[in-house]
């Protein structure tokens, strides 16, 4: 009995102390679902032996920090812990590193992604593709299974919209110093969701790789699917961003309303990407692709949800798939190949104050092809808590359930009504 008191009493201590050691850090946070922020203050762990301490410079503001915060993917993911602090494009410089760290040296520039943890032993972590591992750990509002991914006080992780940020350093992203640093962040996100089905599928110099729509993942589609040496076509409902896409490097612009054009593209297309957001009729891009071609939906919805449940029924060999981040060692390649080609993505850099408006004008769909980044840096800090005014009104958007699992059902069924469109 002694032995066991001994034993709390020291389990007690020492998180009493892991508590005491906790560093506070000031967070961007949404108490509910409406999405409307203001500084708050959380808590990060200290280091273990193996984590970097992160000083935040930026943050990139993503589409799926919109939808989580809203709640719109509670149905597959589970409910949010509020205040959520979301933010996965982080980019900042190293503060400080833990004993056994050796991938990383104070002052080094370090970038985080959409994942802070994995089981680190499967073979799908073996093979670098830790955002297929079944633990993995989301950078925010993901649940820690190991320790390593700790917040302290909380049972879900904390983003990039923070003034300091804790991660092991696998999953922490050298930044080439030659990058700039407010540009690196949309990499960590729009880049890997690009660039990995662009490896998976092998695309390569003369494909023919068409990118539907372009808002921010769109844009760096273009761009890195032609650094790889393929005639890139971009796709777009009209032809009025003809010459924006052309000056982002694709050869030409195919307007999805105009039927002839469509007619003469059928078929023609190694590999398509689809970024669209939204619910559509995801047929009339996979009829432009070729019989050994693939048609990979990026965009966070039922046609996406649908086509992941599709490729685990046929085995990955789908005309239609899907796909979502990359793993550690595609995000370095990445950002390595965007350093070397300088390839920039198209931003705009805000205040944390702006952070309401950022998130109606995603909720319109960002048409406008810019990834939003924040000043963490200059503008997330003590003096924050006296401008909350300059957060304007509550955040406004328009209404929108969580993905019903009525939608996907129907998605998977249409997809399994048309099997010409469906198989390679």
């Amino acid at each position: 009995m002694a032995q066991t008191l001994s034993i709390c009493v020291a389990f007690k201590s020492i998180e009493y102390r892991a508590f005491l050691w906790a560093m506070e850090t000031i967070c961007m946070g949404c108490q509910d679902a409406s999405c409307s922020f203001e500084p708050v203050r959380l808590k990060r762990r200290q280091l273990n032996d193996l984590d970097v301490l992160i000083e935040m410079k930026y943050c990139g503001v993503c589409h799926t920090d919109l939808h989580i915060a809203a709640g719109h993917m509670e149905n597959l993911t589970g409910k949010v812990e509020y205040p959520c602090v979301p933010g996965h494009e982080l980019a900042g410089v190293v503060k400080e590193v833990g004993s056994k760290v050796s991938k990383f040296s104070v002052g080094d520039h370090i970038g985080v992604g959409c994942m802070v943890d994995s089981c680190l032993e499967c073979s799908q972590c073996q093979a670098g593709q830790e955002q297929k591992c079944s633990k993995q750990v989301a950078t925010y509002a993901g649940a820690d299974t190991s320790g390593r991914a700790a917040v302290p006080e909380r049972q879900q992780t904390i983003g990039g919209y923070t003034t300091i940020m804790v991660v092991q350093e696998r999953f922490g992203i050298r930044i080439p110093k030659t990058y700039p640093l407010e540009m690196a962040g949309p990499v960590m996100c729009a880049g890997i969701t690009m660039y990995d089905p662009l490896k998976a599928f092998g695309a390569k110099a003369g494909d023919k790789v068409g990118i539907v729509g372009l808002g921010g993942l769109g844009v760096m589609g273009v761009k890195l699917a032609k650094a790889l040496g393929c005639n890139v076509v971009a796709i777009s409902r009209s032809e009025s961003k003809k010459a924006f896409a052309e000056s982002c490097g694709a050869s030409g612009l195919l307007a999805s309303s105009n039927q002839q054009q469509m007619a003469e593209h059928a078929r023609s297309f190694d590999l398509i990407l689809n970024t669209i957001p939204l619910d559509h009729d995801e047929s009339i891009y996979t009829e432009l692709v070729k019989p050994s071609g693939r048609h990979v939906l990026l965009g966070l919805n039922s046609s996406m949800v649908g086509a992941m449940v599709i490729g685990k029924v046929t085995f990955g060999k789908s005309k239609v798939t899907m796909s979502g981040i990359g793993g550690i060692p595609n995000t370095q390649e990445v950002i390595d190949l965007c350093d070397k080609h300088k390839i920039y993505p198209e931003i705009e850099v805000h205040p944390v104050t702006a952070l309401n408006r950022i998130y109606e004008k995603l909720d319109s769909s960002n048409d406008a092809g810019k990834r939003y980044v924040l000043d963490i840096a200059n503008t997330l800090n003590e003096s924050t808590f006296s401008k909350t005014a300059d957060l304007g009104e509550p955040t406004k958007l328009a209404p929108m359930e969580a993905i019903p699992v009525k939608a996907i059902l129907r998605k998977v069924a249409g997809l399994f009504s048309r099997p010409a469109l469906l198989f390679c």
